[in-house]
């Protein structure tokens, strides 16, 4: 297990998402993000069953930088309540892991 984690999250637009991704780079919050979409997605929102399309980012941080990336998030996105979540990185090749680390530091 490494100390590093892959954040989601979606937006309605390209727009929101390049924003967001763009914002939580910058601050060095992320040390990179991919935008994927248009996504389908299938849910349940405020007690009804929908689809949509959405842009789904996928940010690389820390452990340590996951707090405040997520409160970014939160504070940022158009939606009242977005998805935010992080999944370990349990393997990666050391050079990437390093660069992320170093991407994020606070030094």
């Amino acid at each position: 297990m490494t100390d590093c984690v892959q954040v989601s999250t979606a937006t309605a637009t390209r727009d929101e998402a390049v924003t967001l991704a763009g914002g939580a780079v910058q601050q060095r919050l992320a040390a990179g993000a991919q935008i994927v979409g248009p996504v389908v997605s299938v849910y349940w929102h405020l007690g009804e069953y929908g689809t949509g399309e959405e842009w789904q980012l996928l940010l690389k941080t820390t452990k340590e930088r996951y707090a405040e990336l997520e409160t970014y998030l939160l504070e940022q996105h158009p939606w009242d309540n977005p998805e935010v979540c992080a999944v370990p990185v349990v393997e990666g090749a050391d050079r990437y892991l390093d660069w992320i680390r170093e991407s994020v530091s606070r030094a």
